[in-house]
C-alpha cells in the first residue's frame, strides 16, 4: 500500500450542495427559498420553536395543576442507613451531611423506621416515624426532635 493509492471508502464523501448556479442544477433561480415571504429575505432568522403561524405546541397543550409555594422540602433518612455511620453515637443533621445521607444540614430531616439498627444510637431530626422512634429506644438510645 502507498499513500497515493489510498482513497476513502465509497459513500464516504458527498459534493457540496451548489445553490443558485442555474436551473439545471436543481437550485437554481430561488435557491431552495421559495417565493415571496420572509424565509425568502436575507437576513431572515426563524426561532427554533416557530411553527409557520399555526397555533404553538405550548399553547396548543392544557395547562394543569399548580405548584405549591409553600412546601417544605423534607430529607429523609432510614434506621438502616445510620447502621453506615462508624464512630458517632450522637447523630445530627451536621453528621448525616458529612456522611453524605442528606444534601443540607439546614433543611429539615425526618427519620424513618425502614430496616433495623443494633448500635446504641442517640439521634436528633427534625421528624421521627413511630417505628423508627420505637427501634431507636429498643436499641438503647434516644430519639430528640429539634
Amino acid at each position: 500500500m502507498k499513500l497515493d493509492s489510498l482513497k476513502p471508502s465509497k459513500g464516504s464523501i458527498k459534493n457540496k450542495k451548489r445553490i443558485g448556479r442555474g436551473h439545471g442544477s436543481g437550485l437554481g433561480k430561488t435557491s431552495g427559498r421559495g417565493h415571496k415571504g420572509a424565509g425568502q429575505r436575507s437576513g431572515n432568522k426563524r426561532r427554533a420553536w416557530f411553527e409557520g403561524g399555526q397555533m404553538p405546541l405550548a399553547r396548543r397543550l392544557p395547562r394543569r395543576g399548580f405548584t405549591n409555594i409553600f412546601k417544605e422540602e423534607i430529607q429523609i433518612v432510614n434506621i438502616s442507613d445510620l447502621n453506615r455511620i462508624e464512630k458517632n453515637s450522637e447523630i445530627d443533621p451536621v453528621v448525616l451531611q458529612e456522611n453524605g445521607m442528606i444534601r443540607s444540614s439546614l433543611k429539615p430531616v425526618k427519620i424513618l423506621g425502614e430496616g433495623d439498627i443494633d448500635k446504641k444510637l442517640n439521634v436528633t431530626a427534625s421528624a421521627f416515624s413511630a417505628s423508627a422512634k420505637n427501634k431507636i429506644e429498643k436499641a438503647g438510645g434516644t430519639a430528640t426532635i429539634l
